[in-house]
C-alpha cells in the first residue's frame, strides 16, 4: 500500500510540472501589419522579442495576450527602430535559440518522401516485369 501511495505522489508532481510548464509557455497568434501598427500607436505594447532568422516580432500586449508579426525581408532594423523609438523593451533572441526554434519549426520528412519514392519505382518495375511475361507467347 505504501508503495501505491507513493506512485500515487510521483504521478500527482509530474502532473503538476507539466501543467506548470504548458501555463508557462505563452501561445502567439499571428496578426497582420495594420493590427501591429495599431497597436504600436495606441501604445498597448508591453515588450517585443525578436527572432532575426524567421524574421518575428513576439509581442507581449499589456492586457497580458500575445501576437506576433512576420516582417518582410531586410525591414528588421525599422521596426526596431519603431519599437525602440516608444520606449518599449526590444530583446534580440541569441543565435542558438534562433535556431532551436526555426528547428523546431521545421517538421520535413524527408525520409518518407524518399521511401514512397523508392516504393513507386519498385512497384512500377514489378508491374512492368508482369506486363512483359503475360504478353510473352509460350513456348512449350
Amino acid at each position: 500500500m505504501p508503495v501505491l501511495a507513493v506512485l500515487l505522489a510521483v504521478l500527482a508532481l509530474l502532473a503538476g510540472s507539466a501543467a506548470a510548464r504548458a501555463e508557462t509557455t505563452p501561445t502567439y497568434t499571428q496578426e497582420g501589419l495594420s493590427q501591429y501598427e495599431a497597436q504600436l500607436k495606441g501604445g498597448q505594447i508591453q515588450s517585443v522579442i525578436v527572432n532575426k532568422r524567421l524574421r518575428w516580432l513576439r509581442i507581449t500586449l499589456k492586457d497580458g495576450s500575445h501576437v506576433f508579426y512576420k516582417y518582410p525581408k531586410k525591414m528588421g532594423p525599422k521596426y526596431y527602430a519603431q519599437v525602440t523609438a516608444k520606449g518599449i523593451p526590444l530583446t534580440i533572441m541569441s543565435v542558438d535559440a534562433a535556431k532551436k526554434e526555426q528547428e523546431k519549426g521545421a517538421r520535413h520528412h524527408k525520409i518518407r518522401y524518399i521511401a514512397g519514392g523508392f516504393l513507386i519505382v519498385v512497384l512500377l518495375v514489378v508491374g512492368v516485369i508482369l506486363f512483359l511475361r503475360r504478353r510473352r507467347p509460350d513456348e512449350d
